[in-house]
């Protein structure tokens, strides 16, 4: 009785061990579940992200619906749509070896992002993203910086999902140079040093116009077509920032004078001015595409002759023909 009470004693502690171990082991993806989970599951929806790299952090949070960056401005819709679906989605391409990982990340000295995923004050995800050219999806993840690297896809989305996970502010801000109303503008000055002769200013008091060229207030234009170009200033966007333009580059565009300066002065004294340089491909001119920065701001961008088209107009524009 002793034997068979101890049997069936072992064999019920064998049953429960074999549950637990199954329980354990359910949702442990093939890495190890505490070192591969990258995606977040939020109940509702993610509300904040901080992403933080050498002495940059820049906290996205999602207030009375709007999401904002640093708590200050109104983040890029965009962006936000984007990284959202990347945090969420991604998963394990494929594991990284300590060879790999010592070649292309510890050698070249590359720093990690570190990422923070919250849904309200519950920290949903934590991990880092060290970005590289090695392979397509532009990055390789880890969940902890002593833990297994492993390269990070969105399974059928083949893009460089590292992008995305990125400290400068300038980038999860609107991608806009002008966005005002006819109402806020108080002067429009644009030069054309390629041929400055066409170079005009126009000069707004109240709802009346004033036309002049580099020299002298003109006459008999076309009050419509002053009013129709005051109107593209509403807005005006540009393709992307270019923050790794290359020194060579950096250098001819600081040098050169500008093709295109466009300065548009608001009814409240302050500026914004834009300076355009044509961009080149391949030593070859780019017909479709300018380089272009703002005010002070040390950054370049690019820009297309698609969304700036509206506002290369010569002084001709005005008269009628």
């Amino acid at each position: 009785m002793n034997k068979i009470y101890i049997r069936n004693i072992l064999l019920t502690i064998l049953l429960i061990l074999f549950l637990i171990l199954i329980f354990t082991l359910r949702d442990r993806s093939p890495f190890g579940k505490g070192e591969s989970s990258f995606a977040s599951n939020p109940e509702k929806g993610i509300t904040r992200i901080e992403l933080t790299g050498g002495n940059e952090k820049i906290v996205l949070s999602l207030e009375e619906n709007v999401w904002k960056v640093n708590g200050k401005k109104e983040a890029r819709k965009s962006a936000v749509l984007y990284i959202g679906r990347v945090l969420t989605e991604m998963k394990i391409k494929s594991p990284v070896s300590q060879e790999l990982f010592d070649n292309e990340i510890v050698s070249k000295k590359i720093q990690p992002v570190r990422v923070k995923v919250f849904e309200k004050r519950r920290l949903l995800k934590s991990f880092y993203v060290y970005k590289t050219g090695s392979n397509r999806y532009g990055n390789i993840m880890k969940r902890k910086e002593k833990t297994k690297p492993f390269i990070v896809h969105i399974p059928g989305y083949e893009a460089d999902i590292g992008s995305v996970f990125v400290t400068a502010e300038l980038f999860w801000l609107p991608y806009t140079v002008f966005n005002m109303l006819p109402s806020e503008i108080s002067s429009v000055s644009f030069r054309n040093f390629t041929d400055p002769a066409s170079s005009f200013t126009i000069n707004a008091t109240g709802s009346n116009y004033e036309l002049a060229d580099m020299e002298n207030i003109l006459e008999r234009w076309d009050t419509s077509r002053v009013k129709r170009y005051i109107s593209y200033f509403t807005w005006v966007p540009f393709e992307s920032w270019v923050f790794d333009i290359n020194e060579s580059e950096r250098r001819r565009l600081s040098s050169a004078n500008p093709v295109f300066r466009i300065s548009v002065r608001k009814k409240d004294g302050s500026e914004v001015n834009l300076s355009l340089w044509d961009r080149y491909v391949e030593e070859k001119k780019d017909t479709d595409r300018l380089w272009g920065k703002m005010g002070d701001n040390e950054e370049y961008f690019i820009m297309r002759y698609f969304d700036i088209d509206p506002l290369l107009k010569k002084i001709d524009y005005f008269f009628p023909e």
